[in-house]
């Protein structure tokens, strides 16, 4: 019992000091390369953005005063509230409303890739694991699904089910699990024949053990990095959906809705609701794609040892 305890002690502390190491490891890589720390820092002051919008907002997102609409950043009003980022058609304040769409892009970029990321981890585990006919109609469905341009499917979905935030992420997340299916499946067919498979088949182990514990941490790597761009790419979609009306609905303020809204003032040379409404988008989508990009060279075996 004793040399049991003290094995797994000393097991405990091996893993740890691995975590530590491969901590220390990530820190210096990411220092090293820049980028991935000024990304890292946009992610995070848009997460505390989400997070804690409400209380760092000055105004309500939906109070309007038409007296002071369009008015210029670094306006003030009577009352001496100032306009950080000015107000757009109906007097809302510009800056108060990106920090609430902050929270909306964020949320639906997360659970839509949580929700089409266990679809497609579980379908790419059944697929490549059992092949035969479980293969066969899974991969078509991804197929038939390829086939269609997802903005038009997801136009359609919408349409039928009505706008609303958690289908906005259904049907996003939906869209995404092909991507993850056919990744998933190519490491578990290359996967399920190795020795540490066989020998968890020999000891006993359950289907679902086998899949799901033994085949499925050691394809975890790639599936970050896939995770890091799709959360871009669904905040793009997010915006897009949101610009055409489809998304969230109108009293929920969005950077897609903002920009929509922006369309009918870019004449009168109202640059700021256009400008910082796009800007939030796109420097949160490039830090996505930065930090994505980082995540997959350093989780790459081969550079292991030249970091």
């Amino acid at each position: 019992m004793n040399d049991q305890l003290a094995q797994g002690i000393v097991t405990k502390d091996h893993r740890e000091t691995e975590f530590r190491r491969e901590l220390r490891r990530a820190v210096r890589v990411m220092i090293e390369a820049r980028w991935p720390v000024l990304a890292l820092v946009i992610l995070l002051a848009t997460a505390v953005a989400a997070a804690f919008g409400p209380a760092l907002a000055p105004f309500d997102p939906n109070r309007q005063n038409l007296v002071l609409r369009l008015a210029d950043p670094l306006s003030s009003g009577p009352d001496g509230s100032v306009f950080w980022l000015g107000s757009d058609v109906l007097g809302r304040d510009v800056l108060t409303r990106l920090l609430y769409g902050a929270r909306i892009s964020l949320l639906v970029g997360i659970a839509a890739i949580v929700v089409g990321g266990t679809i497609g981890i579980v379908a790419g585990l059944l697929s490549g694991y059992f092949g035969g006919w479980v293969d066969d109609v899974i991969m078509r469905l991804g197929d038939i699904q390829l086939a269609f341009p997802f903005i038009l499917l997801a136009i359609m979905f919408l349409v039928v089910l009505g706008s609303g935030i958690w289908n906005l992420i259904l049907v996003l997340g939906v869209g995404q699990w092909v991507t993850y299916a056919r990744i998933v499946r190519a490491d578990t067919l290359s996967l399920r024949e190795k020795e540490f498979v066989e020998a968890a088949r020999a000891l006993g182990d359950s289907t679902t053990s086998i899949i799901f514990r033994t085949i499925l941490p050691n394809i975890l790597a790639p599936l970050t990095v896939i995770a890091s761009f799709n959360v871009a790419s669904v905040i793009l979609s997010e915006a897009a959906l949101s610009f055409l009306g489809l998304g969230v609905p109108p009293s929920v303020p969005t950077w897609g809705s903002m920009l929509a809204e922006s369309r009918d003032t870019l004449v009168a040379n109202k640059w700021w609701l256009a400008v910082f409404p796009g800007v939030a988008i796109v420097l949160t989508v490039l830090s996505f794609n930065i930090l994505g990009d980082w995540l997959r060279d350093f989780l790459d075996p081969r550079l292991r040892e030249r970091t």
